[in-house]
């Protein structure tokens, strides 16, 4: 996809710090699913047999007991088990998401006050939220999708971010908690661990670099005996050896950004739709005796 947006160096390397920090909190906080495989039907239908049949014949009229092969112009056409056509609805290239229960980013002009809290219920599951287009969003932080990361990656980011958010705030419903203030606290919670993330990351990027060179090191003596081919370990030994030094480094700053983000969601203070009936009365009233006043003048 191409992407036609002019995005500049300082929107581009705070993207890129956000994407790369994040990956570890979201293959942290989304937790694999187990998949089934079904074992394939094993059953031949009477016109697969005969069209077998009549493909590999024995020719018993030569006496010879050769194999031939019967070349049919009316072959049927093989038809593949097990496929359900996906007709879900097309999401604008220029969107990275495949979620399509996904709602629209929520207004942020009320919050509720925390009151009425209770033991956790079965509640109604909390729609995902759809980043806008062409923005990486991780809760309530949304950056320019760098230029290197592929669209499916930042579809994969995007789906496992909006997900567990959805996830934060249909518990926060089940507890009793209002609407904007699930999502508050749900979006602020995930966009800390993000931010988090990137920090920790970026304090290990020091200890990263020793460690790419210490596993591509090893990874290089160790392939070097099966060169071409061992040479490939070098390069996975350096990404092995960065990652293990920076994964605990950005996992530590995730869940500290993401306590920080809780806590200081929920402490946020309510804000009102508007003026108490009672208010836009006396106000009223106070904005005719002045007017009133000053006609006396």
């Amino acid at each position: 996809m191409g992407k036609h947006r002019k995005v500049s160096p300082r929107q581009q390397k705070v993207g890129s710090m956000v994407a790369a920090g994040a990956v570890p909190v979201v293959l942290t906080l989304v937790g694999s699913n187990g998949t089934a495989n079904a074992e394939p039907d094993i059953a031949v239908s009477q016109t697969e047999r005969v069209a077998h049949a009549a493909l590999v014949a024995d020719d018993t009229d030569s006496g010879e007991g050769t194999v031939q092969t019967a070349q049919s112009p009316n072959w049927p056409a093989a038809q593949a088990p097990n496929v359900r056509p996906y007709r879900g609805m097309r999401i604008p290239d220029d969107t990275d998401s495949s979620l399509q229960w996904a709602r629209p980013v929520p207004k942020s002009e009320y919050l509720s006050p925390v009151e009425f809290l209770h033991g956790p219920v079965p509640v109604a599951p909390v729609p995902p939220i759809a980043p806008p287009p062409g923005m990486l969003r991780f809760g309530d932080v949304q950056v320019e999708a760098p230029d290197w990361l592929p669209r499916e990656p930042a579809i994969q980011l995007n789906d496992a971010a909006a997900v567990t958010e959805a996830d934060l705030a249909t518990f926060f419903d089940s507890v009793g908690m209002e609407r904007t203030r699930s999502d508050r606290i749900a979006s602020q919670t995930v966009g800390s661990a993000a931010l988090g993330a990137a920090a920790g990351a970026a304090v290990a990027s020091p200890f990263a670099l020793i460690g790419a060179g210490v596993g591509g090191a090893l990874g290089l003596a160790i392939g070097l005996p099966f060169a071409p081919i061992g040479l490939a370990a070098a390069p996975a030994g350096a990404a092995y050896g960065a990652a293990l030094m920076a994964a605990p480094l950005a996992a530590i700053g995730a869940g500290i950004g993401a306590g920080l983000g809780a806590t200081q969601a929920l402490t946020a203070p309510p804000r009102a739709l508007g003026p108490a009936p009672d208010a836009a009365t006396d106000e009223s009233a106070t904005d005719g005796q002045m007017f009133t006043v000053s006609n006396r003048w």
